[in-house]
């Protein structure tokens, strides 16, 4: 899926601490949701449906990435 991120408008967390050592997110056309790394604005990004983001994010909440 190519996707066109020159316009989009990326965010960090407000949990977020002044560092760069962040993800980044960009709510996109059609729902996508982009996400990057913080201290490579020009790198690549991931690009999720709106499934799969709000799969993640439930999950996130849920407690399933939490470290061992």
């Amino acid at each position: 899926m190519s996707v066109d991120l020159s316009e989009a408008k990326w965010f960090k967390s407000s949990r977020s601490q002044a560092g760069k050592e962040c993800v980044e997110a960009a709510f996109l056309d059609g729902g996508l949701v982009g996400v990057r790394d913080s201290k490579n604005p020009t790198g690549p990004a991931l690009v999720f449906t709106p499934h799969e983001w709000d799969t993640f994010t439930t999950e996130i909440q849920s407690g399933q990435f939490d470290r061992a």
